[in-house]
C-alpha cells in the first residue's frame, strides 16, 4: 500500500483530495436541505401550492402507497421551497401520479339533482323504472 501511494505524483493526490471535498460538500448539501425540510411544517407547505381537489388526491395516494408518498412529499415540499412549485390542483396531481405509475383511485359518484332534490344514480335509476 504504500509503494502505491509513494508511486503516485502530487498532481494525482490532488484529484483525489478534490474528489473527496467535493463528495463531502455534496453529502453535507443533502443533509443540509432535509434537515431543512425536515424543520418545515410539510403540511404548511403543501397547503401553500395546493389548489382545489389537490388534497383529496394526495390524501387518497397517501393511503394506497404510502411508502412512495412519503418521498413525493419530500420532493413537492422540496420544490416548493425551491420556488420550481408554485400551484399544483388535484387534475395536475392525478395525472402526475398516473405518469410515475401510480394508479390513485379516487371515490366518485353521480349524482343528479331533481325536483329539488340530490339523487345519487341508483337512486335516480330507481325511481325511473318505478314509473
Amino acid at each position: 500500500m504504500k509503494n502505491w501511494v509513494l508511486n503516485m505524483d502530487d498532481a494525482e493526490l490532488q484529484a483525489i483530495r478534490r474528489r473527496k471535498i467535493r463528495e463531502l460538500q455534496r453529502n453535507f448539501a443533502k443533509r443540509q436541505t432535509k434537515e431543512q425540510t425536515d424543520a418545515v411544517d410539510t403540511d404548511a407547505v403543501l397547503n401553500q401550492i395546493f389548489r382545489g381537489r389537490a388534497w383529496e388526491v394526495f390524501n387518497a395516494a397517501g393511503q394506497q402507497y404510502p411508502k412512495i408518498m412519503m418521498q413525493v412529499r419530500h420532493a413537492l415540499v422540496q420544490l416548493a421551497l425551491a420556488g420550481r412549485l408554485k400551484e399544483v390542483t388535484g387534475e395536475q396531481l392525478y395525472y402526475f401520479f398516473r405518469s410515475i405509475g401510480l394508479r390513485v383511485r379516487l371515490k366518485t359518484s353521480i349524482s343528479f339533482a331533481e325536483h329539488g332534490k340530490v339523487k345519487s344514480l341508483s337512486e335516480k335509476i330507481k325511481s325511473d323504472l318505478k314509473l
